[in-house]
């Protein structure tokens, strides 16, 4: 199944002359869902990881899943305040202003191989703290896998000490 047949493009949104590309559409697609969920686990099935990373929230979309078919734990990564214990927090910059993403202090032990996770790589900022987090902690951030990518956004530049894996690109 081509998956990106199944993915809503929404022009001007969330403001005039962007192109929105919505997931929901793939999400309710049982075969495109268990399809992206199935290659993203191929990726990744030999390689050496104990642990997944997902970001808010539609990270855990994906990395639930993709954690559950490696047979690995899964660990959240939040916004500010919805961790009940106590965190580090790794704040990031937004084209006007910055947002703030916390994990627990004892999420990942020293040494561990990390993937992250999450639905969409557009300018990296998320990911980016996302490694920062981990780093912190002395986890090593083996890949960063995505659903889709927007190519033209350059968020690989952001994140050129890690191996980065789409299932899907667009280039503009």
């Amino acid at each position: 199944m081509d998956l990106k047949s199944i993915i809503r493009h929404v022009p001007d949104f969330p403001k005039e002359g962007i192109l929105f590309y919505d997931i929901t559409t793939l999400l309710k697609d049982a075969t495109g869902l268990k399809q992206s969920i199935d290659q993203l686990t191929d990726q990744y099935r030999e390689q050496k990881i104990d642990v997944v990373v997902g970001m808010e929230s539609r990270g855990f979309i994906f990395g639930m899943p993709l954690a559950y078919q490696l047979g690995l734990g899964f660990i959240p990564i939040r916004k500010p305040g919805k961790l009940p214990a106590e965190t580090i927090a790794e704040s990031y910059a937004l084209e006007y202003g910055t947002n703030t993403l916390e994990m627990h202090v004892d999420a990942i032990s020293k040494g561990q191989q990390v993937l992250v996770v999450d639905d969409l790589l557009a300018t990296g900022g998320t990911a980016e703290a996302t490694g920062r987090l981990i780093e912190k902690l002395g986890g090593e951030v083996v890949s960063m896998a995505f659903l889709v990518e927007l190519t033209f956004l350059n968020g690989r530049e952001k994140l050129p000490n890690y191996d980065i894996f789409s299932l899907l690109q667009y280039d503009s």
